[in-house]
């Protein structure tokens, strides 16, 4: 069944024309409006039902993937010679994210209006960060988009294995303590309390332990409602806090901190950074705007502050590796390494060299973590349970008395 299309099309003469088209994509519509002769400036579809109305609150989201994907077929595009609105408009054909195809109309659009490929870009920060429209902008100036291009899609394929990888580390632990949490859980509010009803008939005197249980099961049960209120407020105001510049620079220094995590996600900030800023001066970008974009896009609060110290220093004609010497987030062989890049005149092979060590480092880490933390999730898990159990029995050994 075909959908209602409302669009906004300019015609031959420059005049603006509104009006509806069925058809079954937004793609569809815009190549029939395209073969009428009108340049296309918004299509969108018009509501006809609660229901539709309720779905298309659903909206796909932008993957890196999907950027990744997009970046290296548009490099091939542009390599082979086809022209840029030519290579868009295949692009917006073939893009199976819905999200992303929408966006791309709307940058074929500014293209064919005038606009230069980042101007147009940087209108979708959602799709499109700083990293992206900067290295694309000194494509532009440089003549070389197809090899940016293909080092943005390098670029970001490093990151989606970057994270899959620490996801990958992190599922693991996650799904226990959901378990231990949910098996804690059911046992305070539904085996506990019988335990309770046959000790109060039995009179006497329980164990620490014991009474310890009953009266957190006794909360549990009485409060729960108070209990998820409290828990769902705590979360919304850790959100908040953290999205605060001081929450973030507080929770940041304080993952750093951190046993066992705190150096992977060092590691992680780190091969970032690395990987960031040579992407950034390979493509030509200068190293005060590169400082800058890497510094917002590092992920660390702590690692960025020490970027923009360095920014500053470069700023006062200092060399890039005299202030980031102070900051112990960064270890002395990245000092020593953007040092010798320096005077070799080659910071991005050396960055590149960092970044491949570090994610190195990541994956032992990962691998590391993950034979770690199984075992002791196990007994985390059995100390829990068994805790629990250890404490509802203990009135039994003394059973006997009880009853007398």
């Amino acid at each position: 069944m075909s959908d209602t299309y409302t669009y906004k099309v300019r015609d031959k003469q420059g005049q603006i024309v509104e009006g509806t088209l069925e058809s079954d994509s937004t793609n569809l519509v815009a190549n029939k409006l395209r073969q009428m002769g009108y340049v296309p400036l918004a299509i969108d579809k018009k509501d006809t039902g609660g229901l539709r109305r309720e779905l298309r609150l659903m909206k796909p989201k932008i993957k890196l993937k999907d950027i990744a994907v997009f970046s290296r077929q548009f490099a091939v595009m542009i390599d082979s010679g086809l022209s840029l609105l030519r290579a868009l408009s295949i692009l917006e054909d073939q893009i199976e994210n819905k999200a992303l195809a929408k966006v791309m109309t709307e940058v074929r659009s500014d293209v064919e209006r005038g606009s230069a490929l980042s101007q147009a870009l940087a209108k979708h920060p959602k799709a499109f960060n700083r990293l992206y429209v900067s290295m694309v902008r000194a494509g532009e100036t440089g003549g070389s988009l197809d090899s940016v291009l293909v080092q943005l899609a390098d670029t970001i394929e490093k990151q989606v294995e970057l994270r899959q990888k620490i996801k990958s580390a992190m599922t693991y632990p996650v799904a226990v303590l959901c378990l231990v949490l949910l098996i804690v859980t059911a046992m305070l509010i539904f085996i506990v309390p019988m335990f309770k009803t046959l000790y109060a008939d039995l009179g006497g005197t329980l164990p620490l332990p014991t009474r310890l249980l009953l009266l957190v099961s006794s909360v549990m049960v009485k409060a729960m409602p108070i209990v998820i209120l409290a828990q769902v407020g705590a979360v919304i105001a850790f959100k908040r806090w953290i999205a605060t510049d001081k929450g973030r620079g507080v929770w940041d220094a304080f993952k750093l901190r951190v046993p066992v995590f705190g150096k992977l996600v060092q590691l992680t900030a780190l091969a970032r950074f690395s990987r960031t800023l040579a992407s950034l001066l390979r493509s030509g970008v200068p190293l005060l705007e590169s400082l800058e974009i890497t510094s917002g896009t590092v992920g660390n609060a702590v690692v960025a502050k020490a970027i923009t110290d360095m920014q500053d220093g470069v700023k006062q004609g200092e060399a890039m590796v005299q202030r980031l010497a102070n900051h112990s987030v960064f270890p002395t062989m990245v000092v020593q390494m953007i040092s010798v890049g320096e005077e070799t005149g080659a910071v991005d092979t050396m960055l590149d060299k960092i970044g491949e060590f570090y994610e190195q480092e990541i994956e032992a880490t990962v691998d590391a973590l993950t034979s770690l933390l199984e075992p002791a999730l196990i007994v985390v898990l059995g100390g829990c349970v068994g805790g629990m159990v250890v404490s509802l029995y203990m009135p039994m050994f003394n059973i006997i008395k009880l009853i007398q």
